[in-house]
């Protein structure tokens, strides 16, 4: 039955990254309208029509859809162990929540840092060479889509160490 699961808990996984873009990307065209107008909806080829929050939207979901599978199927994997299917389940969703609590925290906190640790005289390496409008609020939108990939690793590491200990977990002898 746990392996019937498998292709809905990882469309499940990616639709929830996905969600996370775009959500994400309403945050970071707020922050920089610029970095999807002179990078991302270029890069994605997004239709003029929609070089706005929509396009926005449109990126976020393209640019994280893929997470999904990076991270559900070790999750997947690593609560395949714990008894019972419906525990299982749990487990995986779970593990899929800290994943996501992970990557908006770190996030978020690199925008927050960028406010106070970036400066026109201080942009990062990556911003060398690059000409755009406003290279600040290019930059502090950059800093939170790095720190958000980053952010899913460093969740994946946490949502697989729950769903180990969960498998683990249930899989304990008695105490006699």
């Amino acid at each position: 039955m746990k392996l019937l699961l498998l292709p809905v808990l990882i469309a499940f996984a990616c639709l929830l990254a996905g969600i996370y873009g775009v959500i994400h990307n309403q945050v970071s065209y707020a922050v920089s309208p610029g970095y999807f107008h002179e990078f991302k909806f270029i890069r994605f080829g997004i239709d003029p029509t929609h070089h706005n929050r929509v396009g926005a939207s449109i990126v976020g979901f393209m640019a994280s859809w893929w997470m999904g599978v990076l991270i559900g199927l070790p999750i997947y994997l690593g609560a395949l162990f714990v008894k019972g299917t419906r525990t299982f389940a749990y487990t995986f969703l779970n593990a899929a929540s800290i994943v996501v609590t992970v990557t908006v925290i770190l996030g978020i906190a690199a925008l927050i840092t960028s406010f106070f640790t970036l400066g026109p005289d201080t942009l990062p390496p990556w911003m060398n060479n690059r000409e755009v409008t406003n290279p600040l609020a290019f930059a502090r939108a950059g800093t939170m889509h790095n720190f958000s990939y980053i952010g899913g690793l460093v969740g994946l590491v946490f949502g697989l160490g729950y769903a180990i200990w969960q498998a683990w977990q249930s899989r304990k002898m008695p105490v006699l």
